[in-house]
């Protein structure tokens, strides 16, 4: 990480604000980038223009490029959650010579790909294994664990996901999302706001 820093102090950093799109992938110059603060989303998009939220990226974070095959047949892109974001990019050649002059950064590079791959592939088990309900409690129960503060019994999360959002990365309707969440509201599980969500006891997500 630190030699990735390098080439960002070289490089520069960027500023975004919510909704602002960072990237496309069918860009002329590839590009790696290296999420300094705050939250984006890559998203999909298929052939008919239908789309979907394909990975959340959250601080310290590499995204765009990092296949190195130089696909460009792929159609997504990256738009920031967050009021504040800060990232650096570089391009994808200069990160290429990068691992070729450290063999360590290849080795950690190649780990890093490798936990993104087994992360994708739980996730596509959860889809085919588990039903929508479920989906949505083990994204909250995650999405707790990675930027959840905890205050006595209750966990809160600052949102930056829209209903929506929820739905497309637990490939359901926004209507079922919608009616998932109320229910939980209902039950006093949990609340969710704008804002952010509370979840009053995560272990009675269940």
């Amino acid at each position: 990480m630190s030699q990735i820093k390098q080439l960002c102090i070289i490089t520069g950093f960027k500023k975004a604000s919510k909704g602002d799109i960072i990237y496309f992938s069918s860009s002329d110059i590839p590009r790696v980038f290296l999420l300094k603060k705050g939250n984006i989303k890559i998203v999909s998009v298929d052939e008919n223009g239908n789309e979907t939220i394909k990975d959340i990226i959250q601080k310290g974070d590499l995204f765009g490029e990092l296949e190195l095959d130089n696909d460009r047949n792929s159609n997504e892109y990256a738009k920031a959650l967050t009021d504040e974001v800060s990232i650096c990019s570089f391009l994808l050649s200069d990160f290429e010579a990068l691992l070729l002059q450290n063999p360590s950064l290849a080795l950690s590079y190649t780990k890093f790909v490798g936990l993104k791959m087994k992360r994708l592939k739980n996730n596509y088990a959860n889809l085919i294994s588990k039903d929508a309900k479920t989906r949505l409690l083990t994204f909250l129960k995650d999405w707790a664990a990675r930027d959840g503060k905890q205050q006595g019994n209750r966990i809160i999360i600052e949102n930056y996901l829209t209903q929506n959002d929820i739905a497309q990365i637990i490939c359901t309707s926004r209507q079922t999302a919608t009616l998932l969440l109320n229910e939980l509201e209902e039950n006093g599980l949990m609340h969710y706001g704008r804002k952010e969500i509370i979840i009053e006891d995560i272990s009675k997500l269940t």
